[in-house]
């Protein structure tokens, strides 16, 4: 790692099907990360947390997401899905490919938007507040 910044690849991260702990390979500690590279028809468990709320980002595939009320809901590249802590959910690969799910959790709150422009860099994409 460099100082200030890191960089990497899930490729870079692990082989296979399983997890990919981007937390760690980059050097997170504000919040959770990680991956998880499903094969087809693979589910997961159902699971729920104490404290941390979560974030699925759908990178690749089509993957049905699941709840403890028995809704299902099905979701392909550029899907986001945001749980409650105590929510029961689990998910499985829908498609008949490898799917890739980016996990972000935390706690706490949002900090707020923080940014600084520097150098006159200061229009932001579009869109951007």
């Amino acid at each position: 790692m460099s100082e200030g910044y890191a960089v990497s690849s899930l490729d870079q991260m692990g082989d296979g099907y399983g997890f990919r702990k981007i937390r760690r390979a980059v050097g997170v500690t504000a919040f959770g990360i990680n991956a998880i590279v499903l094969p087809p028809g693979y589910e997961t468990g159902v699971h729920y947390h104490d404290e941390q709320e979560e974030i699925y980002f759908v990178h690749q595939g089509q993957v049905e997401f699941r709840f403890g009320d028995g809704s299902k809901h099905l979701m392909g590249p550029g899907g986001v899905v945001r749980v409650d802590a105590a929510t029961h959910r689990g998910f499985r690969n829908a498609g008949d490919g490898d799917a890739v799910v980016v996990i972000a959790g935390g706690k706490d709150g949002y900090v707020g938007r923080e940014a600084h422009a520097v150098g006159g860099s200061g229009q932001g994409p579009p869109g951007a507040p």
